[in-house]
């Protein structure tokens, strides 16, 4: 990647919906090759990003104009985390990263990293401190990123069916 790109990290609009769409469908992809069970049973779909994009939940990282990354960042609301098998390291507001989806086109360059960046700059602006996820134990890729960024392993929680690892970061 060079020096020259612009990023942008942006609100996803209507309009945006169809390439999103494809970009999660190469992650769905993706992590079956990789042998995942993660997002192998019809979540997330299409429904589901129409609904990001309609609560103002889904946000876009583009590459010079031409979005590259997609996440759902969602505040204060994830029934699943009240319930922990361990310990959040806070109590107060927070934002939920989920659905983090890279294009292939943009693969292995290291914009999911860019992307957390981007998350927290945007948390922090909104006066929120703490930025919970979590993840499947065989997305390697995520737990790397977590781990790199910093986010803290707080225990388990039960997601869509399955066990999931939960981390948190407060954002000082």
């Amino acid at each position: 990647m060079t020096q020259n790109n612009t990023f942008e990290f942006r609100k996803a609009e209507t309009s945006d919906k169809d390439i999103i769409w494809e970009i999660i469908q190469q992650s769905i992809e993706r992590r079956r090759i990789d042998g995942s069970t993660q997002w192998q049973n019809g979540y997330p779909n299409e429904q589901t990003v129409e609904s990001d994009i309609a609560k103002n939940f889904g946000f876009v990282l583009t590459v010079n104009d031409e979005i590259a990354v997609y996440v759902a960042l969602i505040f204060n609301d994830e029934p699943a985390y009240s319930t922990i098998d361990g310990a959040w390291l806070t109590n107060g507001e927070f934002v939920v990263i989920h659905r983090v989806a890279v294009s292939e086109k943009f693969a292995g360059q290291g914009l999911a990293k860019k992307l957390f960046d981007q998350i927290e700059d945007y948390v922090k602006s909104q006066n929120v401190q703490s930025i919970k996820v979590d993840t499947n134990y065989d997305n390697a890729a995520m737990l790397k990123i977590l781990e790199s960024k910093g986010y803290t392993y707080c225990g388990e929680v039960i997601l869509a069916g399955g066990v999931r690892k939960a981390f948190e970061k407060v954002l000082i």
